[in-house]
């Protein structure tokens, strides 16, 4: 796929960092240590980092060229790093690893989270936020739409999401310390100049994949113009111009013991 789009995934940023904050909000004192922003995208939580824990080392890390530039270049980051979210050694005794929206991209949380756990200092948190969306029509109408449109190359209209049921993410975690796990649903009010306003939203994210392939056979606007047509039922815009977007997002903090 092609790099990821700063400029798109700053549309709605208001929205897109809501739930950052909820979660910074969620984590108490830390000891002495760097901080992790795993997955710090084009940086726009690193500033929120920065300020609250002004006397830690923050680095990122970040597989996105695009994004990762975006992120050097505001200033919060004492670096940010290229690497794999999953399997990338981030040092020893970090004081928090905060991760905001990426490791729902990331599979085997099972696997990848006791693997995260080693790089916590004792004392230490890690905070994660991912999207809860897998069965909400703006992400079911994404791929049924594209399996109506290309079944060969998108065969599985109900293809598992990465994220977990909450209570998993308890049993995972609890060997390593205190655990918190909960859900909040975002109303978002979203507009858009053209076309439905989730696909805006989604277009940045979760329908990458799509408007790659459909844009290289040439058939973008007929995935488009048929998405859109699904959404305008799911989501009515109102006189406002304005469509009403719950979204659902999973929370998960541990103090490590």
């Amino acid at each position: 796929m092609s790099d990821w789009s700063p400029t798109k995934y700053a549309q709605y940023y208001d929205l897109r960092l809501l739930p950052a904050r909820d979660l910074l909000a969620a984590v108490g004192e830390i000891p002495d240590g760097a901080i992790m922003d795993l997955g710090c995208g084009s940086g726009g939580v690193g500033g929120l980092l920065a300020d609250r824990f002004s006397g830690h080392a923050l680095y990122g890390l970040e597989q996105s060229q695009a994004m990762r530039e975006a992120a050097e270049a505001t200033g919060a980051y004492a670096e940010v790093r290229s690497g794999d979210l999953a399997s990338q050694d981030l040092g020893a005794d970090l004081a928090l690893i905060f991760t905001n929206a990426a490791l729902n991209w990331v599979p085997d949380h099972r696997s990848v989270l006791p693997h995260l756990m080693q790089f916590l200092a004792p004392g230490g948190w890690f905070a994660m936020q991912v999207p809860s969306q897998h069965d909400a029509p703006s992400h079911v109408l994404a791929r049924e739409v594209a399996n109506r449109l290309d079944p060969e190359a998108f065969p599985d209209a109900d293809a598992n999401s990465n994220v977990l049921p909450p209570r998993s993410y308890v049993s995972i975690l609890e060997p390593f310390g205190e655990v918190r796990v909960w859900m909040t649903e975002y109303m978002q009010e979203i507009k858009a100049p053209f076309g439905h306003p989730v696909r805006h939203f989604t277009q940045a994210t979760y329908l990458r994949p799509y408007l790659e392939h459909f844009g290289a056979q040439g058939r973008l606007d007929a995935y488009l113009d048929a998405y859109d047509t699904e959404l305008n039922a799911a989501y009515p815009i109102d006189r406002q111009g304005r469509a009403w977007f719950p979204f659902k997002r999973l929370f998960v903090t541990l103090h490590k013991a």
